[in-house]
């Protein structure tokens, strides 16, 4: 194959315009660095809470933490598979993300209520791209940020529910 046919046969023509494909490419980005802002945040918390909630915080967290790792990956493979590089970097992360760091431990209701925060950042930054997936009708885009919004509005409302009286 001649390096100009090669070129041509590199382009991408899945039914999505390069256009829609970058701006959902950047949503996913976006929400890539909230899932792992959340991540790091998560893991810290399960690293470091303490009182009497701490057996039950302590599952929770690694569960919550766990499953956004997993979630990285599918996310960035699928602004891949859109045509585009996935950010990768702390400093990349901090630019993009809608979460704002915790550098101290603080205690373990404000632990909860940061990550209630930030479970429900993660679903309003999923339901933004999910209005251009769905514009361009890009139904595996979609169909992942639907299942990344329904686990968010779970753990927030388990999350919340600790901090019930």
């Amino acid at each position: 194959m001649a390096k100009e046919d090669w070129n041509m046969a590199r382009m991408i023509e899945i039914g999505i315009s390069e256009q829609d494909r970058k701006e959902i490419a950047e949503g996913l980005a976006s929400l890539l660095a909230d899932s792992f802002t959340l991540y790091l945040k998560t893991h810290n918390f399960h690293w470091n809470v303490t009182g009497p909630m701490f057996q039950t915080l302590h599952v929770q967290f690694q569960e919550q933490y766990t499953e956004l790792w997993n979630a990285l990956d599918v996310i960035a493979e699928r602004i891949r598979a859109l045509g585009f590089a996935a950010p990768g970097s702390f400093g990349r992360f901090a630019q993009l993300s809608s979460i704002p760091e915790e550098d101290g431990v603080p205690r373990a209701t404000a632990m909860i209520e940061q990550l209630v925060l930030g479970q429900e950042a993660v679903t309003r930054t999923a339901r933004r791209v999910f209005e251009v997936a769905s514009k361009a009708n890009d139904q595996p885009t979609a169909d992942l940020l639907t299942q990344r919004m329904e686990i968010h509005e779970k753990n927030a409302w388990m999350l919340r529910s600790l901090l019930e009286e």
